[in-house]
């Protein structure tokens, strides 16, 4: 096929294109920088330097390429969030999951294109009452905290827009592994090896992870397959800060977190940050399973901690 790759030199961009290419697809990858053209390049892929912002650039690109499939993948984050100013830090990825969106919609409409990828998050994105796994039928957070709210907002257009276009949008869990955060040499986990992340109060939030790779192949199913709608894609084993960080800790030789009252770090991490550890739900991938034939390689971040950072 013909794809029409946007964010091709993103953390699972990267990943995603040397499957795409072995699979004798014909890629068209996007980047914001020249400099990584050539990349792109010498991996087998046509670059596009592009602004996503700019309608009129989206649409020739995508008509040049002239796509089967068009895949949205594109994030703007670098470093650790910043949980009291969450979406400032989220701002320029917000405008792509709206504006940015919504181009590649049109363009992928213009060039006929039979099929629409996009990427989304499920993890605090949930509704933070009720059960503590949450299915796609489960509505995102009705009552998000006052410095998410932007940012669910965005979550939420690229997700009804998308779906209402008959495409499909996967909802990613927390990545780690290689060229993630949480993989060696990323940000997080220099922040749990220098226990700079601690367990909040009771450590009651419910999280859930993806490998990397396992992320990069429910992509490739998606892109091949014909199924619409949202999918979780998350490992087997959601579980609470007080489980998954202190293991995490321990796996990285590092020493255990600090574990602290909500009111005490409330001022540093502000409302947001103390839902992530306390309040968050986690999420179930049983739909994506069954649906798209599809099974993560590290079934939980027990194995993928010790396993696969690398």
């Amino acid at each position: 096929m013909r794809i029409f790759l946007a964010g091709a030199t993103g953390a699972l961009g990267r990943r995603l294109v040397p499957l795409l290419v072995s699979g004798g697809h014909q890629v068209t990858g996007t980047t914001r920088s020249a400099g990584k053209a050539a990349e792109l390049r010498a991996a087998g892929v046509e670059p596009v330097v592009l602004d996503a912002l700019d309608a009129d650039a989206v649409k020739a690109a995508v008509v040049a390429a002239g796509p089967d499939v068009v895949v949205h993948q594109l994030t703007a984050l670098a470093g650790p969030a910043n949980l009291r100013k969450f979406d400032d830090y989220f701002a320029a990825t917000n405008r792509l999951r709206t504006e940015g969106t919504d181009n590649l919609l049109a363009a992928a409409a213009t060039a006929g294109a039979r099929r629409f990828v996009a990427q989304s998050f499920t993890g605090w994105t949930n509704e933070r009452t009720g059960s503590l796994i949450k299915t796609e039928q489960d509505p995102l957070d009705p009552n998000p905290t006052a410095a998410s709210r932007t940012t669910l907002a965005a979550v939420r257009h690229v997700e009804q827009t998308v779906t209402a276009a008959d495409g499909i949008v996967l909802r990613y869990g927390g990545f780690y592994g290689p060229g993630t955060g949480l993989g060696t040499g990323g940000e997080l986990l220099a922040m749990v090896r220098e226990r700079k992340l601690p367990i909040v109060g009771g450590g009651t939030g419910m999280w859930s992870f993806i490998h990397i790779d396992d992320a990069v192949d429910a992509t490739l199913l998606a892109i091949v397959g014909d199924q619409t709608g949202l999918f979780n894609i998350v490992d087997d084993e959601p579980a609470p800060v007080s489980d998954w960080l202190p293991y995490l800790a321990e796996s990285i030789g590092a020493k255990p977190p600090w574990r602290v009252p909500a009111w005490l770090v409330r001022p540093l991490l502000g409302e947001h940050g103390v839902s992530l550890m306390t309040r968050s739900r986690g999420s179930s991938n049983a739909k994506a399973k069954r649906e798209l034939g599809w099974a993560p390689a590290y079934p939980s971040w027990r194995i993928g901690f010790r396993e696969g950072l690398g």
